[in-house]
């Protein structure tokens, strides 16, 4: 990995020492910042306006516009290479069903990748979820393992 953008890397020592190290490239970013930067790179948009890190440090670098004496950050859309993601159920050809806060990232995340791998805790055969409830279709998932 060359570049993180997290919310934060705090639980993660390792990340810090790299960082730290100059090894890794590490942009943190407001959480709702983050999620909606992956959103807007999954629905192929070209970014968005947001009020969040106005006058602090996450504004370091970033254009400023100016909407009815609002000031805004223009925050650019995210893709990644690889998004792994885990689902509570995907069936063989990788439409997914996730369970509680995993809905929270991991859709998006799997529509903004171009590599899409998904730890499955139940893998069922095809025909057996049904479809209302597939958050995730297969056609942006290109690997499935069992755990």
């Amino acid at each position: 990995m060359k570049k993180l953008y997290a919310s934060h890397i705090g639980t993660n020592p390792e990340t810090g020492k790299r960082m730290i190290a100059g090894e890794i490239d590490v942009e943190l970013c407001p959480q709702g910042t983050l999620a909606e930067r992956i959103r807007a790179g999954g629905a192929g948009l070209g970014g968005f306006l947001t009020p969040t890190g106005v006058g602090t440090v996450v504004e370091e670098g970033k254009q400023k516009i100016t909407i009815d004496g609002v000031e805004y950050l223009l925050e650019l859309p995210l893709k990644a290479d690889v998004a792994i993601i885990k689902a509570d159920i995907a069936d063989e050809s990788g439409n997914l069903v996730f369970a509680g806060a995993a809905r929270n990232f991991n859709p998006m995340m799997a529509l903004a990748a171009k590599t899409v791998i998904v730890q499955a805790t139940n893998i069922v055969r095809v025909g057996e979820i049904d479809p209302n409830l597939v958050m995730t279709p297969a056609a942006v998932v290109d690997y499935i393992v069992q755990g």
